[in-house]
C-alpha cells in the first residue's frame, strides 16, 4: 500500500528497564487495530523465548500500524527497544532509524540511570522527543514528582509530558495524537535513487537471511535486483513486506517506510547490520554512514562440554552473530577444554544472554571460562597489546605498562543511601566525580571506576544497598595505568591456562585464597595428593592440599612381624610418588564454574 511521506512517522520507545515498553506497545498495537483482540498476548513484541522467560526486551522489534488521528490516515513504524545497559547497541541503531522517540517514565519509579542515557542517546541523534509517564494507574504512581524530576535532569517542559497506562490502556489514544503532531515526517523522495538502511536481520532455516531495512531514498519493487555495498552482492528480491507484526508481504515500499525483504541469501555472512541497500551498477546511491563499532568490553571462552560439538557451535555462532552484531567470537584452544572460541560480549549480561540462546536454540551444552575484561600492555619494546585473554599476558620482566579500562558510572539512588554507595565505590578504588540532587529523595552519585570491578558484583551489590530502589548506567572512559598482575591457578604442579586471571596486586592474595578453597571442595580426591596452588610468576601465594585416597593395606597383617607392616606402607608409598609424577589429576566442569561463581572475591557473584 503506497503511503504519502507525509503521512508516516518512524519512532521508537526508549525507557529505562522495567518501566513498561512493551506493555505500552501491546497496546498501542490494540488502539490502533493491528492485532485482534482475541489474537492478543502479552509483551506481543517479545517473541523470543527467553525475552518471554526473563521478561525483558533483549532484540529491537519493528511494527507498521495504520492510524486516523483528525480524519486522515497516517502509517505510524514503531521500533521496539530494550532497556538493559548492555543491549544499549541494540537501542543505537533503532534510533538512526527513526525520527521521534517516546520517552517513557514510571510514574512510581521516576527517573532512573538508563531513562538518562537512553535519553541523550535520542537527543544527539537529533530525534524530537515525546516524553510521557507510563503507570499511572498504580496506587504508588507520584506522576508530579516524576514530572518535575524530568524536567530537572532532562529540561523537558511539564506541559508536554504525557499521562498514560500500558496496562489500561489510558491515556493511549492522545498519546499517539502527540506522536502524530510532534514527530516530523521522513525527508525521503520516493524517485530518487533506491538507498535503504540494514537496521536487523535473523536467520530463517527455510528463507535464509531476512533482512529488516529502513527506506531513506527511493522504492523497492517485488522482483527488483538489489545490491548490498558492503560486500557488493547482488541479489533479486523474492519477498517484501512489513511486519504487523507478523511478516506481512506487498508489492512495494518506498522512502520513509520500515520493513523486510527476502532475497536468495543464503550464507549469513552476506548481511551486515548498518549497510546500505542500492541498485546495482554504476547509479547506486551513496553509502549511509552506518553504525559505530560496537565496543565489546567482557570476553570469555566457550567450548562445547563434549569436543564433537566443535562444529555445531561454530554454526551456531555464526547464526547468532548475524542477528547480534555486538557479539563476535574467534577460535582459540586450551590444554584443560581442548577446542572452542573466544568470545566478546558487551557486558556480563549479554554474555549470559547469549550463553543462554545458544543452549538453548542449539541445543549445545556449553562450559564457560571466567569472564575478563580487555586490557592493554605496553612492552619494554614500546609496543601496545590489546588483551582479551590472560593467558596472552607476557612475562612481568616485559612489561612497560599494564593499563585497565575505567568507565564513568551514574548511579541513581535514593540519598539516604549516598554513604553506603561511596563506601562501595571507595573500596573499589573509584574515583569520585560529582553528586547531584534530582528530587529532594532522589540523587545521582558520578563515580569512575575499573571496569573489572563494575561487571563481576556491582549490580548486586547495588540493589541490596538500596534495596532495589538504585539504578546504574555506565560509559567507557579510556585506559589508565594500574598495578595489575596475571594469576595462575597450578593444579598438580601444571598451570591450568582456563582458570588464569587478571586481577589488582592489592587483591591477589585475596582472591587466590578464595579459588583454591571453592576448587579444593570441587576436585575429587585421586589416589595421591594433589596439590592445588595459586601463582604470581613464580611465588605461590595460596596452597590447598587434597589428601589422598589411603587403602589400609596392612588390614590382613594380624599379629607377627612389625617389619612385614613396615614393608607393606613403603611399597604403597612407593606406588603412591610413582602414581603422582605420572598420574594427571582430573578436573570436572563443575569445578570450572564453580571458580566463575566466585566472581570477584569469597562471596561474590557476577551480577549484569
Amino acid at each position: 500500500m503506497s503511503v504519502d511521506c507525509q503521512h508516516i512517522r518512524n519512532f521508537c520507545i526508549v525507557a529505562h528497564i522495567d518501566h513498561g515498553k512493551s506493555t505500552l506497545a501491546d497496546r498501542i498495537l490494540e488502539k490502533t487495530g493491528t492485532v485482534e483482540r482475541r489474537e492478543m498476548r502479552e509483551q506481543m513484541l517479545d517473541d523470543m523465548e527467553l525475552e518471554r522467560q526473563r521478561g525483558i526486551t533483549i532484540k529491537a522489534r519493528a511494527v507498521s500500524m495504520r492510524f486516523k488521528h483528525k480524519g486522515e490516515l497516517y502509517e505510524l513504524n514503531l521500533i521496539d527497544t530494550p532497556g538493559h545497559v548492555d543491549f544499549h547497541y541494540e537501542v543505537s541503531r533503532s534510533l538512526a532509524c527513526c525520527e521521534g522517540a517516546l520517552l517513557l517514565v514510571d510514574a512510581s519509579q521516576g527517573v532512573e540511570a538508563q531513562t538518562m542515557a537512553n535519553a541523550y542517546a535520542a537527543i544527539n541523534a537529533g530525534l524530537e522527543i515525546v516524553p510521557a509517564i507510563n503507570k499511572i494507574d498504580m496506587v504508588n504512581a507520584r506522576p508530579d514528582e516524576v514530572i518535575a524530576e524530568m524536567e530537572q535532569t532532562l529540561g523537558i517542559d511539564p506541559f508536554e509530558v504525557q499521562r498514560c497506562s500500558g496496562k489500561t490502556g489510558a491515556g493511549v489514544e492522545e498519546l499517539l495524537g502527540a506522536i502524530v503532531e510532534k514527530v516530523p515526517a521522513p525527508t525521503g523522495d520516493p524517485d530518487a535513487t533506491l538507498q535503504a538502511m540494514v537496521f536487523d536481520s535473523h536467520y530463517d532455516t527455510f528463507r535464509g537471511a531476512i533482512t529488516y531495512i529502513r527506506l531513506m531514498n527511493g522504492t523497492l519493487t517485488r522482483g527488483q535486483k538489489v545490491r548490498f555495498l558492503k560486500t557488493g552482492k547482488t541479489f533479486e528480491v523474492l519477498e517484501l513486506g512489513q511486519f504487523v507484526p507478523e511478516r506481512k508481504a506487498c508489492e512495494t515500499l518506498q522512502a520513509g517506510q520500515v520493513g523486510y525483504l527476502i532475497g536468495n541469501i543464503k550464507d549469513v555472512r552476506e548481511v551486515h547490520i548498518g549497510d546500505t541497500v542500492s541498485i546495482p551498477g554504476e547509479g547506486a546511491a551513496e553509502a549511509l554512514p552506518g553504525y559505530q563499532e560496537p565496543k565489546r568490553m567482557v570476553f570469555c571462552g566457550l567450548y562445547p562440554s563434549d569436543g564433537q560439538d566443535f562444529e555445531e557451535l561454530r554454526d551456531a555462532l555464526t547464526k547468532l552473530a548475524i542477528n547480534d552484531p555486538s557479539f563476535e567470537f574467534e577460535p582459540e584452544t586450551s590444554d584443560a577444554l581442548g577446542f572452542g572460541f573466544r568470545c566478546g560480549f558487551l557486558g556480563l549480561l549479554h554474555m549470559e544472554i547469549v550463553q543462554q540462546r545458544l543452549e538453548q536454540e542449539a541445543d549445545i551444552d556449553l562450559v564457560q571460562t571466567a569472564p575478563n575484561v580487555t586490557y592493554e600492555i605496553v612492552t619494554k619494546q614500546g609496543e601496545t597489546l590489546r588483551i582479551y585473554n590472560p593467558q596472552k599476558v607476557p612475562d612481568a620482566g616485559n612489561i612497560e605498562e599494564f593499563r585497565q579500562p575505567i568507565v564513568r558510572v551514574n548511579f541513581v539512588l535514593p540519598s539516604g543511601e549516598i554513604g553506603p554507595i561511596m563506601q562501595l565505590c571507595n573500596d573499589k578504588r573509584g574515583v569520585y566525580v560529582k553528586t547531584e540532587y534530582l528530587s529532594p529523595t532522589r540523587a545521582m552519585l558520578v563515580y569512575d571506576l575499573p571496569l573489572a570491578e563494575v561487571i563481576y558484583d556491582m549490580h548486586d551489590k547495588l540493589k541490596s544497598i538500596t534495596k532495589g530502589y538504585g539504578t546504574m548506567d555506565y560509559e567507557l572512559v579510556g585506559y589508565v595505568p594500574a598495578d595489575l598482575v596475571r594469576m595462575d591457578i597450578l593444579v598438580g604442579g601444571n598451570r591450568v591456562d582456563a582458570l588464569s586471571v587478571i586481577c589488582d596486586k592489592r587483591d591477589a592474595d585475596r582472591r587466590g585464597r578464595a579459588i583454591v578453597k571453592k576448587l579444593r571442595g570441587e576436585i575429587d580426591r585421586h589416589q595421591f595428593e594433589v596439590a592445588i596452588q595459586a601463582a604470581l610468576g613464580s611465588r605461590i601465594i595460596a596452597r590447598e592440599t587434597i589428601s589422598a585416597l589411603r587403602k589400609n593395606v596392612t588390614a590382613k597383617c594380624y599379629g607377627g612381624d612389625i617389619t612385614r607392616k613396615r614393608k607393606l606402607l613403603a611399597k604403597q608409598k612407593e606406588g603412591k610418588k610413582r602414581m603422582k609424577s605420572i598420574g594427571s589429576v582430573d578436573i570436572p566442569q563443575k569445578a570450572f564454574l564453580a571458580v566463575l561463581e566466585t566472581g570477584g572475591g569469597e562471596d561474590s557473584k557476577p551480577g549484569g
